[in-house]
């Protein structure tokens, strides 16, 4: 069996391939088809996801548990049936929720700021039955314990996605052309996606027998459960999406203009702001496990150390983004999407990273810890936080509400959960101290780069002084932290170097 290591450095580096494509596409999609086609598309999107996750959120986490107790008791057959009861469930679902949509056409119409947008949701529709069946797929080969293929197949998706939007959309199409080319991308994608899973499930030893009733009763009761909470959350991103358009039209913006701005907010400042979240993610992966260890055995030091020190490198790593994207921000959104408005709107949503990665970590520890509904609860308040200033801020600040909406989100569900955290474990974390010195800390290592890089760009290209600015930016962040015994580097780099040679050591010779 693999190590737990080796499993998430597998996942991590599929993770990050996939992101480096999905962010170079991106930067390709704002250059061709326009800040207002990535808005429409965006809006189109926010609903299609609500769709999306009933078909596929609770499915494969439940397939992949009880697939696994049928792999463990040699239930083969249980396993094969699990596998085909799911298929048809999903399936079934994903034509009701086709025929839905369709029937009700007028009012999904209505709903959207721009009516152009139920084209594309039309479009994207065929995804939801291609998503359904590859989500079942995807949960039996996870219940398997094959990561390989999972992660081979997202990144599957993601290179034929790239290369179908490259051949549909061109500079000469209009802005809706070029939206509905990007849907029929998602949709053929979704397509090659499901028959490539397909494949591997058979080619790895899966089968497919009879459905049976005795399995869809404990499918269904403990799939919907999380299907519910996801899909509540869901909702989320189509409000947002309704009301920032809704808001920018009511202070006098046209409706191209505000689904222009929010099309450069999501489809290019967003994916910027949540390049942390690859890293944290894996540490959450690497987390779980660990802490629900400690838990069964009772060993509260563990579970301290580990929630503080989690904290910590999450803190650190989000702020490690901030003194960057304060320097270099502007040049960014330019370089990269030839848009000044994402960079200005990079530079003034850094400091939103920093509660960002400390509510990704702290959901991840309190959903190891057993209070996924409590996290979620959390969620929702920051939500409602997040809903209120989109609605009043606009006014006073334009789109520039939507990076103050969510940063007040996720500061609000950070306290939160830090509060639950220390509640729920009576542990003294000691957050206070690196917290506050972290932050303060930014603050030279910003105005360090912003001067570096204002003076690099009389000598030398964009490219260039990005480059020069991010690494004055990192490299002050880090000696600041080092000097101020945030992080131990000396310590890191031995811990490394042990690991490496000890990995070496444990492999099998050859006889």
């Amino acid at each position: 069996m693999k190590s737990l290591f080796k499993t998430v450095a597998l996942i991590t580096f599929f993770s990050v391939l996939t992101r480096i494509a999905g962010f170079f596409f991106r930067i390709y999609l704002s250059r061709v088809v326009g800040a207002e086609a990535l808005g429409l598309y965006q809006v189109a999107t926010s609903i299609f996801i609500v769709l999306l996750t009933i078909v596929s959120s609770g499915l494969p986490l439940i397939i992949s548990r009880m697939g696994a107790s049928f792999r463990a008791k040699k239930e083969g057959k249980k396993e094969s049936s699990l596998t085909t009861t799911a298929l048809v469930f999903a399936i079934i679902i994903s034509i009701v929720l086709c025929l839905v949509v369709l029937c009700m056409k007028s009012i999904f119409g209505k709903i959207f700021t721009d009516e152009r947008c139920i084209e594309i949701l039309i479009v994207m529709l065929p995804s939801l039955i291609f998503s359904a069946v590859y989500s079942v797929f995807r949960g039996a080969l996870w219940g398997q314990g094959n990561y390989f293929a999972l992660c081979v197949s997202e990144f599957y998706e993601q290179l034929v996605r790239i290369f179908v939007c490259v051949i549909l959309i061109g500079s000469s199409l209009s802005a809706i052309e070029n939206a509905l080319s990007v849907g029929w991308s998602m949709t053929i994608a979704c397509l090659f996606s499901m028959i490539f899973v397909a494949i591997l499930f058979f080619y790895y030893g899966g089968r497919l027998t009879k459905p049976t009733k005795k399995i869809f009763k404990p499918l269904f009761k403990q799939s919907t459960p999380i299907t519910g909470i996801r899909v509540a959350g869901s909702f989320i991103q189509p409000l947002v999406a309704l009301i920032i358009p809704a808001r920018l039209t009511a202070i006098g913006y046209t409706s191209s203009q505000a689904i222009s701005m929010y099309g450069v907010a999501v489809g290019m400042t967003m994916p910027l702001l949540f390049v942390p979240t690859t890293i944290i993610g894996s540490l959450s992966t690497a987390l779980i496990p660990d802490l629900s260890t400690a838990v069964a055995q009772g060993d509260q030091k563990h579970i301290e150390k580990r929630i503080r020190t989690s904290i910590v490198f999450s803190l650190f790593v989000s702020a490690l983004f901030v003194p960057v994207y304060i320097g270099v921000g502007e040049l960014v959104g330019i370089f990269l999407y030839d848009n000044a408005l994402s960079g200005t709107l990079l530079t003034g949503a850094a400091w939103v990273m920093i509660p960002m990665g400390i509510t990704n970590i702290s959901s991840a520890l309190l959903n190891s810890l057993g209070y996924e509904v409590k996290s979620f609860v959390n969620y929702l308040v920051g939500a409602i936080f997040m809903f209120i200033a989109l609605w009043i801020l606009p006014s006073f600040i334009g789109i520039n509400a939507l990076i103050y909406g969510m940063g007040i989100s996720f500061l609000v569900t950070a306290i939160l959960n830090v509060w639950m955290l220390k509640r729920k474990t009576k542990l003294s974390l000691g957050l206070a101290k690196p917290i506050i010195l972290i932050s303060l800390l930014i603050i030279p290592a910003s105005a360090l780069s912003y001067f570096v890089t204002s003076i690099a760009t009389f000598f030398f290209p964009s490219f260039f002084s990005i480059c020069i600015g991010s690494m004055v930016a990192g490299g002050s962040f880090i000696l600041l932290c080092a000097i101020f015994n945030l992080i131990d580097i000396k310590s890191f780099l031995v811990q490394t170097k042990n690991r490496f040679f000890n990995n070496k050591k444990a492999k099998p010779k050859n006889a």
